[in-house]
């Protein structure tokens, strides 16, 4: 798969894992594991990319004794998605097309 494409989807099944409540790193990548695999060290660098985009907001949480961080999506971030699913269905038309007029389908 295209790296851009990944990173593309990555990135909006994050913001849609924080759609209907914050969560933190493990969570989400539980939370993901049955649409996509990611690890620590990809996850991390994304959520600091979508903060730093203001897609995600953090704060901090006692849990144990310990701080956890906790994410949340901001209104940017919830607009992301629904120009996603616009691009999502362009590209669908697209692939219909290739695939009809190719004749694979």
């Amino acid at each position: 798969m295209n790296v851009q494409l990944k990173r593309g989807l990555i990135d909006v099944c994050v913001l849609a894992a924080l759609r209907s409540e914050d969560s933190y790193g493990y969570k989400i990548i539980s939370d993901l594991d049955s649409v996509i695999k990611l690890s620590e060290s990809t996850l991390y660098p994304v959520l600091k990319r979508l903060e730093g985009q203001n897609y995600l907001k953090t704060y901090t949480k006692d849990f144990n004794g310990r701080l956890r961080k906790y994410y949340q999506i901001t209104e940017s971030g919830k607009k992301r998605i629904i120009e996603f699913m616009v691009e999502w269905e362009e590209m669908e038309r697209v692939l219909n097309f290739i695939s009809h007029k190719g004749g694979t389908r």
